[in-house]
């Protein structure tokens, strides 16, 4: 094939792949350039999803009506002249492309009249072709409608995902944008339902509470920190607040929204020692830096950054966080009680003073669960024999597919429970012992329909937007289970019953976790959505480490744990049981030799 130049048209196709990839791409590109256009008031209107419509108004400046077909060319902007304002930039938008992709790639409107005209003028362009202007009537400000997006390019319509995760990553995007930019004004309907409404009144934390909840707000640490000419400011999750994902963490760097690795290992450190492994932080962070101390013309869509001195900007959002949360960390509250306590009860010779030293050991290590009752928020230590012990081999295999009959010992930590069996001595997690059980007794009775425990007082809870979408479509699943969920507002949902297994339960947890991303330790449950779904409910529901069970309640669990078809792991594969034989027993004691 011969070479040759291709048509316009084609051209700016191909550069919109670079920078609409979907619909939130678009409300992305609209909301910055309203933004960018000092709006006060930002109207966002979403149907089906952004492939029917995404229409965003907002009274802003305005553009001139001379100017509107310049608007929609390419590379065509009012905030750059030369090259050296690449180093200079101060607005969301400079690169020109994202109207003129935009508009090549959907049947597009804009209009818009600054305050000097009287009236204003729509530009209407049908898949980058036969741009038409003409006057009307029109408030000062803007609005934008992009209709039948992809309409020309149906391949790229194909690889558009189902319309709740388009509708959810759209949902994601205005809440960012949202809490970033308070004192704006923000309205975002889906289909004529109101998703989201904040009052623009500049206060950060009213947003989070209106998006999050009032509870999950009030306890979110706000963090200021100065250095070197650069400011973090924003909000960190309390080391007791988690997700199983990174996605709840976000950056703004100098008001544009960024995704940037450096960035998310260096608040990860600074919560190192504090919070568990796999599991991450809530945090919205907005860091500003000297415009030519970055680099933004990286991407296309303006998504990555690149900074002149990384190393700098690593160890000032490491040492904020790190400061952050150490300012409102209480002093540890070192109580004769807990493992530590109970440990002291059992020798009477030692002093108060030896029990509390027992109880300081290892105050950095890896935290509890979240919703562990450990009042410092912090693991029990971990005793470790000296040099003079014995070394460990590998464990034999549990001795059979199922469980031998137990005897009761006892629990240990709060957390184990010990019992003989006829080949030796098994050390019981627990937790992921009653997940196993709550897990086959929910997915045994579902067939026939499981019994629901209605609430003395219906629940209300709150979800972001993009949660909200979420718990939507699997209210019809969460029903089958036994929950009785109905929404009751814009993000608000009422619980009115949960399954009677659960009755007991923290409600707000059991409910969440159907709208927190699936963990990674969930992959034997991948092919089924609602024994995964399941084993969530399951892991928040059921009994946590550090809590104290009585006689009773140990034996029952035992009980069940052995009627299990799956004793040995819980439902994420995690091993339920340490068994130690007498044969190892003896070795360790010096009966057989060493090991």
């Amino acid at each position: 094939m011969a070479i040759h130049i291709l048509p316009d048209e084609v051209a700016s196709q191909i550069a919109a792949g670079e920078v609409v990839e979907r619909p939130a791409s678009v409300v992305k590109e609209l909301f910055e350039n309203a933004l960018d256009a000092g709006a006060g008031q930002i109207d966002i209107h979403i149907e089906q999803s952004g492939k029917r419509l995404i229409e965003i108004s907002d009274d802003g400046a305005g553009i001139p009506a001379e100017e509107l077909s310049l608007a929609v060319m390419r590379h065509a902007t009012s905030k750059m002249r030369s090259a050296d304002d690449l180093f200079a930039i101060q607005t969301l938008g400079f690169r020109g492309e994202a109207l003129a992709s935009v508009a090549s790639v959907s049947r597009f409107s804009l209009t818009s009249r600054p305050a000097s005209q009287a009236v204003g003028a729509v530009l209407k362009v049908d898949g980058g072709k036969g741009a038409k202007m003409e006057p009307v009537g029109a408030p000062v400000g803007t609005v934008v409608r992009v209709e039948d997006l992809f309409y020309n390019v149906p391949a790229r319509l194909k690889f558009l995902k189902q319309d709740a995760t388009e509708r959810n990553a759209i949902n994601a995007l205005v809440t960012r944008y949202a809490i970033a930019y308070p004192s704006t004004r923000v309205r975002l309907t889906h289909d004529s339902q109101l998703v989201l409404q904040t009052s623009g009144k500049g206060d950060r934390r009213e947003v989070l509470a209106n998006l999050y909840g009032v509870e999950l707000a009030k306890n979110m640490l706000e963090v200021t920190f100065q250095e070197d000419g650069m400011c973090l400011s924003g909000f960190i999750s309390p080391v007791a607040v988690t997700r199983s994902n990174r996605k709840e963490i976000t950056f703004f760097v100098n008001g544009r929204w960024v995704q940037d690795a450096a960035l998310s290992r260096a608040l990860l450190n600074g919560y190192q020692n504090l919070i568990m492994v796999g599991r991450y932080p809530l945090a919205m962070l907005f860091l500003d830096v000297p415009p030519e101390e970055v680099d933004v013309n990286v991407h296309p869509a303006k998504a990555e950054v690149r900074f002149r001195s990384s190393d700098k900007v690593f160890g000032t959002v490491q040492r904020a966080v790190r400061r952050g949360l150490l300012a409102y960390s209480p002093v540890p509250n070192l109580s004769i009680g807990g493992w530590g306590g109970e440990r002291a009860a059992a020798f009477p010779a030692r002093s108060n003073q030896a029990a509390l030293d027992w109880n300081q050991v290892g105050m950095e290590e890896e935290p509890v669960e979240e919703g562990s009752s450990d009042s410092t928020g912090v693991s029990p230590a971990l005793f470790q024999a000296g040099p003079s012990a014995p070394e460990s081999g590998p464990q034999p295999r549990l001795p059979a597919a199922n469980m031998p009959i137990l005897r009761l010992v006892g629990q240990v930590g709060a957390t184990y429970l010990v019992a003989e069996g006829p080949d030796g001595l098994y050390l019981i997690d627990q937790h992921a012992a009653h997940e196993r059980v709550l897990f086959e007794k929910l997915m045994q009775r579902r067939a026939g329909g499981l019994a629901a425990q209605r609430l003395l007082e219906a629940e209300t809870i709150q979800l972001s937007p993009a949660q909200a979408g979420l718990m939507e479509s699997q209210l019809d699943l969460l029903q089958q289970l036994g929950f009785e969920i109905e929404p009751f507002g814009p993000n608000l949902f009422r619980v009115s019953a949960i399954p009677a297994l659960l009755a007991g339960s923290d409600v707000q947890s059991a409910v969440r976790v159907v709208v927190e991303d699936f963990e990674e330790d969930e992959t034997p449950l991948q092919a089924e959505v609602e024994a995964k779904l399941v084993a969530r409910i399951c892991k928040r529901s059921a009994v946590k480490g550090g809590q104290t069970l009585s006689t009773a309640e140990q034996q029952t669990l035992l009980r069940d744990l052995e009627a299990c078809a799956n004793p040995r792991t819980c439902p994420h594969g995690r091993p339920t049981m340490i068994h130690l034989s007498v044969d190892l027993l003896e070795k360790q004691f010096g009966r057989k030799g060493s090991l």
